[in-house]
C-alpha cells in the first residue's frame, strides 16, 4: 500500500467546518477552519481592505463569496491526506457545483497526483457532501464600473496593465501580500500608490511541518485562489472586470502525452468554467476574464520588451518570490524560461542586468534548457510557454547575434543540429498575427489588444 492509499485509510474524512466573517471600520478579516479529523485543525485567515460606509453584513453574495474562497483554499489542506469524503458543514453545493470543484481539484491536482506517482481516478478520488447554509440576505447592489487587474510582479500583468491604461481604461490593481515587483509595477505604469488594493492571506504553516513529517505535498491550483479572492475584492470595490493576463500557452499540457497541465488554473478551460460558475451561482455581475488570452507568450514577450521602463522592477521567479526583497534567484527553470523567451527582443547586457548572471553561460542550466526545447519528456513544472515558442525565440536570438560569441546553450543547439533559419521569418510573422478565438474579451478591449499589436508588430 502507498502513501496515498495509506493516508486516504487512515484519515477518511476531511471536513470544511467553519467560516467567520469579522467587518472592521477599513478591513474585512475572514477566518477558516478545516478539519481532519484524529490529525489536526488548520486555520488559514484572510484581510481584505476595505473601502468607507460600505458593510457587507447579512449579505448572502458576500457571504457566497467567502464560502467559495475556502473551498479554494481547502485544496492545499486537503491533499496532505486526500480523504476519500470531503464533508461542507457550512455551506451547501448543488451538484454541478460539486462537479466544478471536483474538476478543479483534480486538473488541478494534475502535477501533484503526477510528481506522486498517484492512479487517481477522477470520479471517485474524493465525494465532495454538504450539508451547511449560508444565513445572509438578498440586498440591493449598486451599479459597478472599472476594472481590477491582479499584478502578480511578472511581465504580463505588467503589459495588461500599461495596455489597458494607455488606453485611458480606469484601473485598479489588486496584489496578494506586500511584494516590491508588485508595487514597482503599479507606480511604474504612473499610477498612484492608492490604486492597489493589497489583500493578505495568512497561510497555515503548521502545514510544513505535516509535510516534513512525509504527508503528501505538491502543486496545488493557486490561480483559483487569485480568482476566488479577487472576486471579492471586486465585490467590495464595485469593480466591474476582473482583468487577467493569461495566455494561450497556458493550455499546453506539462507532461508529453499526459494531461497534466502545471498551469490548468490559468488555461482557458478553467477560465470559462470559472467565468461560468460566476454568473450562476456566484451572480455579482462581476465580469471575469483573461485580456491576453489570445496571445501567445512568445508575443507577450516581444510586446511587453518595447515597455523597457519595466526591466528593473518585473519578477516572476516562484523561488524569488519567497526572498525579501522580491530577486530573481537565477537558478530555476522559471528564470531560464524567461531569459530565453525574451532574448530575441533585448541584448546580452539587458538580459544580465535583470538577472544578475549570464543565463545562457550557465551550465548548470543545461538539463532546463534541454526541457524548455522539447528534448525531454516533459517541461519544467513552472509557468512556461510553449515548447514551440522556445525553439522559435532561441532560433531568433542565434540569427541576429554573432556566430562567434554565441552563448553556451545556443552552441548546444546548434551543436544538436536544432537550429534552421529557413522559414524562421515566416514563423516569425505567423506568432505575431496570431490571435486565438478561444477567449471572453469583451469587444471593447478586443479592440484595444488589437490596436497594441498593430502597434507593435
Amino acid at each position: 500500500m502507498n502513501r496515498y492509499e495509506t493516508f486516504r485509510e487512515k484519515y477518511p474524512i476531511f471536513i470544511y467546518k467553519s467560516f467567520k466573517i469579522t467587518e472592521n471600520t477599513d478591513s474585512i478579516e475572514i477566518s477558516y477552519e478545516f478539519s481532519i479529523p484524529q490529525l489536526t485543525d488548520f486555520r488559514p485567515s484572510w484581510s481584505f481592505p476595505k473601502p468607507e460606509n460600505l458593510s457587507v453584513k447579512k449579505d448572502i453574495v458576500f457571504e457566497n463569496l467567502v464560502f467559495s474562497l475556502g473551498m479554494a483554499e481547502a485544496v492545499s489542506y486537503w491533499k496532505a491526506v486526500c480523504s476519500p469524503k470531503f464533508r461542507i458543514e457550512c455551506g451547501s453545493l448543488t451538484p454541478e457545483q460539486i462537479n466544478f470543484w471536483k474538476k478543479l481539484y483534480f486538473m488541478g491536482l494534475g502535477e501533484f497526483f503526477y510528481i506522486n506517482g498517484i492512479q487517481a481516478d477522477s470520479d471517485n478520488f474524493i465525494d465532495i457532501k454538504s450539508c451547511g447554509s449560508l444565513s445572509g440576505e438578498n440586498i440591493e447592489r449598486p451599479e459597478l464600473s472599472g476594472c481590477l487587474v491582479p499584478v502578480g510582479g511578472g511581465k504580463d500583468s505588467a503589459l495588461t496593465l500599461e495596455t489597458l491604461t494607455c488606453s485611458g481604461m480606469e484601473c485598479m490593481c489588486y496584489g496578494i501580500n506586500k511584494r516590491n515587483s508588485i508595487t514597482g509595477t503599479v507606480t511604474t505604469a504612473g499610477l498612484p500608490e492608492d490604486s492597489l488594493i493589497t489583500a493578505r492571506r495568512n497561510f497555515d504553516r503548521s502545514l510544513i511541518d505535516y509535510n516534513k513529517k512525509g504527508f503528501l505535498n505538491g502543486h496545488t491550483p493557486f490561480s483559483s485562489v487569485v480568482a476566488f479572492s479577487a472576486e471579492i475584492t471586486a465585490y467590495l470595490h464595485r469593480l466591474k472586470y476582473i482583468v487577467l493576463s493569461n495566455e494561450s500557452s497556458a493550455n499546453e499540457s506539462t507532461v508529453i502525452g499526459l494531461n497534466v497541465n502545471h498551469q490548468y488554473s490559468k488555461s482557458f478551460e478553467f477560465e470559462k468554467d470559472f467565468h461560468e460558475y460566476e454568473q450562476k451561482f456566484l451572480k455579482t455581475g462581476i465580469y471575469y476574464f483573461s485580456f491576453l488570452r489570445p496571445l501567445s507568450e512568445f508575443q507577450i514577450a516581444g510586446m511587453f520588451s518595447v515597455h523597457r521602463k519595466y526591466l528593473p522592477v518585473f519578477r516572476s521567479c516562484n523561488l524569488g518570490s519567497k526572498v525579501s526583497p522580491d530577486i530573481w534567484c537565477g537558478e530555476c527553470p522559471k528564470c531560464l524560461f524567461v531569459s530565453l523567451i525574451l532574448s530575441p527582443f533585448l541584448t546580452d547586457d539587458e538580459l544580465t542586468g535583470i538577472f544578475g548572471k549570464d543565463l545562457l553561460n550557465d551550465e548548470s542550466m543545461m538539463e532546463y534548457f534541454k526541457e524548455l526545447i522539447g528534448k525531454s519528456e516533459h517541461k519544467p513544472f513552472e509557468c512556461v510557454g510553449s515548447v514551440d515558442e522556445v525553439n522559435l525565440a532561441v532560433s531568433l536570438a542565434i540569427r541576429k547575434r554573432n556566430p562567434d560569441k554565441l552563448p553556451l546553450l545556443f552552441k548546444n543547439y546548434l551543436e544538436q543540429g536544432l537550429y534552421n533559419p529557413d522559414s524562421l521569418d515566416e514563423k516569425y510573422n505567423k506568432y505575431c498575427r496570431y490571435f486565438s478565438n478561444e477567449n471572453l474579451l469583451p469587444e471593447s478591449f478586443r479592440k484595444i489588444l488589437l490596436n497594441e499589436m498593430e502597434r507593435i508588430f
